[in-house]
C-alpha cells in the first residue's frame, strides 16, 4: 500500500518509532511533528529490505510557537526528551523562527515550515491524535518518497540560492550510496 496509510502502517509496526513519537508527545509542544529522515530512512529501508535500521544522524522535532522563539528554549525540549529516551540524536526546532535561519517568508504553521524543506521525499512529518494513533502532514505528497525519487521542493528549483542548497545536500548526504534504489534530480537550471 504505497500511500499514506502504508507509511502510518509502517510506523505503527515499529515500535522503536512509537515510543519515540509518544517520547514527543510527552512535552505538549504547539503543532509538534517529528519529521525529515525519520520518516524517510524507514520508508526506504523498507523499500531496500535492509535488515537493520540505518542509523539516523539526528531525530528532528518540530513544531510551531510564535510567543516563545527563544533557541535556548530548544536546547532545553532537547534535554527533556534526552531524559526521557537516551540515546537518540535529538534535534528540537521551532518552526516560528526558522524562517529567519532560512531566510524565507515567515512560515504560519510547522506543516507550511515543511512544504519548504529541501527535497519533497523529506517534507513529511507524524505526530500522534489525542488517541495515539499516528497522523501525518505531508504537503507535498508521498509519490516521490515511495519512489525513492529525490526532487528538490517549489522553493528550492528556482535556480539561486535555494537550489545552490539543495545541490549542496544532495553531496553531502549521499543518499544513492546508502540507498542504491533512490533516483536524484538536479535542479533545471533556467536560462
Amino acid at each position: 500500500m504505497r500511500n499514506s496509510g502504508g507509511i502510518v502502517s509502517l510506523i505503527e509496526k515499529d515500535q522503536a518509532m512509537m515510543d519515540v513519537l509518544k517520547a514527543v508527545k510527552q512535552l505538549h509542544l504547539p503543532d509538534w511533528w517529528v519529521c525529515a529522515g525519520f520518516i524517510r530512512t524507514k520508508v526506504w529501508d523498507t523499500l531496500h529490505r535492509f535488515p537493520a535500521p540505518t542509523i539516523l544522524p539526528d531525530v528532528d522535532v518540530v513544531y510551531f510557537d510564535p510567543v516563545n522563539v527563544n533557541e535556548d528554549s530548544e536546547k532545553e525540549l532537547e534535554s527533556q526528551l534526552y531524559t526521557l529516551m537516551p540515546g537518540i540524536p535529538w534535534s528540537v526546532k521551532n518552526q516560528a523562527r526558522m524562517h529567519v535561519v532560512n531566510n524565507q517568508a515567515p512560515y504560519i504553521s510547522t506543516t507550511d515550515a515543511i512544504s519548504k524543506f529541501p527535497e519533497t521525499a523529506t517534507a513529511i512529518g507524524a505526530s500522534l491524535d489525542v488517541e495515539n494513533n499516528v497522523i501525518l502532514t505531508v504537503p507535498w505528497g508521498v509519490d516521490d518518497l515511495w519512489n525513492m525519487e529525490i526532487r528538490p521542493t517549489p522553493d528550492f528549483e528556482s535556480g539561486g540560492e535555494l537550489s545552490a542548497i539543495y545541490e549542496k545536500r544532495l553531496r553531502d548526504k549521499c543518499w544513492e550510496e546508502k540507498w542504491p534504489l533512490v533516483k536524484v534530480h538536479m535542479v533545471v537550471k533556467s536560462r
